[in-house]
């Protein structure tokens, strides 16, 4: 079954896209949870016409992303954390505790399109995270976890 997503789907596609999917996966689930839409020729004509119109306005978005990740790669950032042990942290450490530090230094980014590598940190060190600014613009954010000093 053929699909137009209506809004970015996690491993599937972004907004816009034509992505061939499982029946019942399409008919269940993407289409009246309003991600997606039956992609009919009179549909496809639809998306065509308002990709032309959106190119422009997509340039402009993709500028601005490069910019903002010309800025985070400046950032040098470490995040103080409480420690039991040795290196483990007492919780843990997420894309929302980046996400809540991007904020901070002016930067509004979603915390569902913060990837830290394995999911939730639990012990100090250095890690990355992949930051999805645009869906052309990724950026690979190095990141420290330090003990907190009490």
């Amino acid at each position: 079954m053929e699909v137009i997503l209506k809004k970015d789907v996690q491993n599937l596609g972004f907004k816009d896209d034509l992505v061939t999917v499982k029946n019942g996966y399409g008919r269940n689930y993407l289409i009246p949870q309003g991600f997606a839409v039956l992609a009919t020729p009179s549909a496809k004509k639809v998306l065509a016409e308002n990709l032309k119109q959106r190119a422009f306005k997509e340039q402009k978005e993709v500028a601005e992303a490069k910019e903002t990740a010309e800025a985070l790669k400046a950032l040098e950032v470490k995040i103080p954390a409480k420690t039991g042990g040795g290196d483990k942290l007492f919780g843990s450490v997420s894309n929302a505790d980046l996400a809540e530090i991007f904020a901070k230094e002016g930067h509004s980014i979603d915390k569902k399109f913060i990837n830290v590598a394995g999911g939730t940190i639990k012990r100090t060190g250095k890690y990355n995270a992949a930051v999805r600014l645009h869906r052309e613009v990724i950026l690979d954010f190095p990141f420290e976890v330090v003990a907190e000093a009490n």
